[in-house]
C-alpha cells in the first residue's frame, strides 16, 4: 500500500513535518495528517479430518507458497468472522474458531497478523478465491519450503509466521501435534 501523495481533503501535496516526535505526511493547507496505520490480518490455522488445511498462495506476499489460509479483516466483521470468512473463501470449508495462536507485528510492515485455531464443521476442501491449490498435511508431513530471497520485507516476516504458526504440526501425532493445536 502507497502512501497518498496529495492531501485526501483539499489535494494539496503533503509534505513532511515532525508531529508526536515522527515524520509524518501532513497538508501544508489544511493541516490534515497522514498516520500510516497497519490493517489486521487473520490466518486460519484450521484442522480437518486431523489434517492441517494449506494453500498454495496465488498472490504476493509469497505467491507460490503453502501457507494457511487468511486475509484482511474487512469493515463490520469480528476478527473470527474475517476467519471463517477467509476459510471458506479460501478452502470451501465451514469452521469453528477454536482460539487466538498468537499476534505478529513488525515495524516496517503495514498489517498486524492475527493467528486462529480452527476446525472443519462441513463443506469440502477445495482451492478457491486467492488459493491456487490446497493440500491436507499429516502430522509430521509439513512441505519443505525455502525462505525467501530478496523481495520486500514483508515475505521474510510473513514466511516466519507461517513457520512458527504451523510448528505444532512438524512432529509427528505422538509428540501431540493434535492436542497442542486444541488448545
Amino acid at each position: 500500500m502507497m502512501a497518498p501523495k496529495f492531501c485526501p481533503q483539499c489535494s494539496t501535496p503533503l509534505v513532511l513535518r515532525k508531529i508526536h516526535g515522527r515524520e509524518r505526511e501532513t497538508c501544508p493547507t489544511c493541516g490534515e495528517t497522514f498516520f500510516h496505520k497497519p490493517a489486521p490480518v487473520v490466518l486460519a490455522v484450521i484442522e480437518h479430518a486431523d489434517q492441517l488445511v494449506l494453500i498454495r498462495r496465488k498472490l504476493d506476499p509469497l505467491g507460490g507458497y503453502w501457507a494457511p489460509p487468511g486475509g484482511y479483516v474487512e469493515m463490520g466483521e469480528s476478527l473470527e468472522d474475517a476467519v471463517v470468512r477467509e476459510a471458506n473463501e479460501e478452502t470451501g470449508l465451514q469452521v469453528a474458531v477454536d482460539g487466538l495462536i498468537g499476534v505478529y507485528s513488525q515495524a516496517d510492515v503495514r498489517a498486524v497478523i492475527l493467528a486462529f485455531r480452527a476446525h472443519s464443521i462441513g463443506g469440502e476442501p477445495v482451492a478457491g478465491d486467492d488459493a491456487g491449490e490446497i493440500c491436507l498435511v499429516a502430522p509430521g508431513q509439513l512441505p519443505m519450503q525455502c525462505p525467501p530471497e530478496g523481495g520486500p520485507p514483508i515475505d521474510r516476516w510473513f514466511y516466519d509466521v507461517i513457520h512458527e504458526v504451523t510448528t505444532p504440526w512438524k512432529w509427528g501425532r505422538q509428540t501431540g501435534a493434535r492436542t497442542m493445536m486444541r488448545r
